[in-house]
């Protein structure tokens, strides 16, 4: 059972509306005389004489049922249902129209009633909305009718706007939700479908309190779409996805693979050390600390003997961790192998221009 309020200014279009011509039934009345439209709309109007200061007195609920619930709604069964809902609603002491339409696969019925009471009386539609809500789950559960999970159930091709709109973005959200991170994700995929995202402020502060969401000239705060897409919800939801992780691969690599690198390593680190020491580098200037650790391998400059450059240390699309710690010993040992060739060469030529160097006697 879903009971829609409906906004109505005019009891004469209201009734007129309701007064379906061979597609609508008359369950109850009070306080009024069908079934003449003329009259009953002028019944109607002379009872808010007694509370002119009412501005808009009519009112307009539809009652909604499941179509499995067809056989069971008789008449008089939908009389009652419809009765009850009256009074927990407060609808009381007043005039009121209830007709059943037959125009439909589901059965419904339309209460039009009187806001002002017969003693001149306002009938309250404070909070009218979630009085509505709670009432219509409370029969729905009593009189053993069919109960709708969720907004999936809601017959999109019978919304009229602003509700077809509304759940238009309801069914955006929900689709992208859960192949987005963060609030950038969100808006990017929902303005794919021509959503706008905007957001509420707390006062003259940059502190989001709220989210509006837009499209066909309607814009909707979140919690109107759905009470888990306020802002609040929503913003939890992307917190709590940044603090959840995916667990990361560990590389597992034989225990020979690791030693050949840790021998080229080894290599590595003694040849870079020899190769400044004959340069005339001060070794404690040379950083080898690092070399094998998280955070930096100390490489010389990629134009340099011996060189590696950076680009070559990452592992490539499709290599597995076996192959990719096979490339990386094979760099470092022919890194090494080069410095320890570039030393020797700085040597003999050292070696070389000391001995042509013209002795000088005294």
């Amino acid at each position: 059972m879903i009971g829609k309020i409906i906004s109505c200014s005019s009891f004469a279009g209201t009734v007129g509306y309701v007064m379906k011509k061979d597609q609508s039934r008359i369950l109850a009345a009070e306080g009024i005389a069908p079934p003449d439209v003329r009259d009953m709309v002028r019944d109607l109007k002379d009872q808010t004489l007694l509370n002119p200061r009412l501005k808009n007195a009519v009112g307009h609920i539809s009652l909604s049922f499941s179509p499995k619930d067809a056989d069971k709604l008789t008449d008089a069964k939908m009389t009652g249902i419809a009765r009850e809902y009256m009074e927990r609603m407060g609808i009381r002491d007043t005039q009121f129209l209830l007709v059943r339409h037959l125009d439909q696969a589901h059965p419904h019925c339309h209460l039009v009633y009187n806001r002002v009471g017969n003693n001149g009386q306002t009938i309250s539609d404070k909070n009218i909305k979630i009085r509505n809500g709670k009432v219509c789950k409370e029969l729905t559960a009593k009189h053993g009718l069919y109960y709708a999970k969720g907004k999936e159930q809601v017959n999109r091709d019978r919304l009229r706007e602003p509700d077809k709109t509304k759940y238009e973005i309801y069914d955006a959200i929900r689709h992208c939700l859960s192949g987005c991170q963060s609030w950038g994700n969100l808006e990017t995929r929902l303005q794919e479908q021509g959503i706008t995202t905007s957001y509420k402020y707390c006062g003259q502060t940059d502190r989001k309190q709220g989210v509006l969401f837009g499209k066909n000239d309607f814009t909707f705060s979140g919690s109107k779409i759905d009470r888990a897409f306020s802002y609040t919800s929503l913003n939890r939801h992307f917190e709590q996805l940044q603090r959840v992780r995916p667990s990361v691969e560990q590389p597992r690599y034989s225990a020979q693979s690791v030693g050949n690198l840790k021998a080229a390593a080894d290599s590595y680190r003694s040849a870079f050390s020899g190769l400044f020491k004959s340069v005339n580098v001060p070794e404690e200037s040379v950083n080898l600390g690092a070399f094998g650790l998280k955070g930096g391998v100390p490489l010389p400059p990629s134009d340099f003997s011996g060189g590696i450059a950076p680009e070559l240390m990452k592992r490539r699309i499709g290599e597995s961790h076996e192959e990719y710690i096979a490339r990386i010993t094979a760099l470092i040992q022919a890194a090494a192998e080069a410095m320890l060739v570039a030393a020797a060469e700085h040597k003999r030529k050292l070696k070389e221009r000391k001995a042509n160097k013209p002795k000088i006697g005294f």
